[in-house]
C-alpha cells in the first residue's frame, strides 16, 4: 500500500535546480489570501520553456492491468510541487519518486494521506451559501456519466457516501464531503448532459464558475476525463477555461479498466490520454498534473490522496 510506506527521501529545497524551470511550478499554490491573485498554477500561454530532454520509463500501473510497455515522461512533462528540488538525481532515484500510473512528483508534504472519517455537510447553489470554516477543499468536476460520484465513493472507501445514479445529471448543488475533520471534498454538477434543461444548466454553469473564480479555499479542481472513449471537445473546453482563468487544475482519467480491443477499431486508455495531453499542452505554459484512474479496480485512489494531501498541507503552512 503506497500510503502505508511513503517512500523515504530527501529533498533538498536549498540547491537550484541544475536547468531551467518555470516558474508558475513553483507558483502553484499562492500564500495570499486573494482569490484574484491566488489563480497563478497554469497561465493560458505559451509551452513550457524547460530544455528538452530524454525521456524516462515509467510504471502507469501494475503490470496486472496493462499489457504494453512502459510510458516514458520527459523531464519537461513532470509536475514538480512547490519546494522541491530534483536536480542531481539520476533517472532512477527520481523514477521512485513519482507516483504510479501519473507525472506527478513526490514532495516533503505528502502526508497524512490516509481518509479516516468521511461526511456529508451541507448542499449549496451559492458560493456564499458554502461552509465558512476556512478549511481546505478540491473539488471534483467532469462531464455527466465520467464516474465521478464512484471515484468519490472509491476515495473514502464508502459505496453511497456520493450517491451514483444510471441517469447522468443528478448532482446539481455544490456538494460538500467533510474529510478527517481537516478537509473537504466537492462534489460539483457534471456538465454536458444533452437531456438537462437549457436554464438548469446555464444555473450549474454559472454557480460552478462563480464556486471556481471566488472560493477562496479551493486547493485544486479535480478535472474528471474519461480515459476509454475519444476526446471530447467539451472537456477540452473546460481545461482551457481552468486555464485561461488560472484555476489550479489536476486531470484524472478515469476508468482506465476498459480495455478497447484495436481490431474493433477502439483506442486504449492510454491513446485516448495522450491525445487529449497533445491537444491541450499548447493551452498551458506547464503540463497539468495528471492521474489515471479506476473505480473497479481502485487504481489510482492512493495518489489522488498523496497529491492532495501534498497540495493540502503546503496550502496550510503558507
Amino acid at each position: 500500500m503506497i500510503l502505508a510506506q511513503l517512500p523515504r527521501f530527501h529533498l533538498s529545497i536549498l540547491a537550484k535546480p541544475s536547468f531551467a524551470l518555470s516558474s508558475s511550478h513553483f507558483n502553484f499554490l499562492n500564500p495570499k489570501p486573494s482569490v484574484a491573485v491566488a489563480r497563478t498554477i497554469f497561465s493560458f500561454a505559451s509551452k513550457s520553456s524547460l530544455a528538452t530532454v530524454e525521456p524516462i520509463p515509467l510504471s502507469v500501473s501494475d503490470s496486472s492491468d496493462l499489457d504494453d510497455a512502459p510510458v516514458e515522461i520527459s523531464l519537461d512533462k513532470l509536475f514538480i510541487p512547490p519546494e522541491t528540488d530534483i536536480s542531481g538525481e539520476d533517472s532512477a532515484s527520481l523514477t521512485a519518486r513519482i507516483l504510479k500510473g501519473s507525472n506527478i512528483v513526490l514532495s516533503k508534504y505528502a502526508r497524512d494521506a490516509q481518509v479516516v472519517q468521511a461526511d456529508y455537510v451541507k448542499s449549496s447553489v451559492k458560493t456564499e451559501d458554502c461552509p465558512a470554516d476556512g478549511l481546505p477543499e478540491f473539488a471534483l468536476v467532469g462531464r455527466s456519466n465520467v464516474g465521478k460520484s464512484s471515484l468519490l465513493n472509491s476515495l473514502v472507501r464508502r459505496k453511497r457516501l456520493a450517491l451514483t445514479s444510471k441517469k447522468p445529471g443528478k448532482t446539481q448543488c455544490i456538494n460538500h464531503f467533510r474529510i478527517n475533520d481537516k478537509w473537504y471534498l466537492v462534489d460539483l454538477p457534471g456538465y454536458g448532459y444533452a437531456s438537462a434543461p437549457h436554464e438548469l444548466k446555464q444555473d450549474w454553469n454559472k454557480f460552478t464558475k462563480d464556486y471556481f473564480l471566488n472560493r477562496s479555499t479551493l486547493v485544486s479542481v479535480f478535472l474528471l476525463v474519461d480515459a476509454s472513449i475519444p476526446v471530447k471537445p467539451i472537456d477540452l473546453e473546460y481545461a482551457s477555461w481552468l486555464g485561461q482563468n488560472q484555476v489550479p487544475m489536476t486531470l484524472i482519467f478515469t476508468k482506465c479498466d476498459k480495455r478497447k480491443k484495436k481490431k474493433n477499431g477502439g483506442k486504449k486508455p492510454e491513446e485516448n490520454i495522450k491525445e487529449f495531453q497533445d491537444l491541450i499542452q499548447g493551452f498551458f505554459e506547464t503540463t497539468p498534473p495528471w492521474i489515471m484512474t479506476s473505480s473497479v479496480t481502485n487504481q489510482g485512489r492512493d495518489e489522488i490522496l498523496l497529491h492532495m494531501a501534498q497540495l493540502r498541507n503546503y496550502w496550510l503552512k503558507h
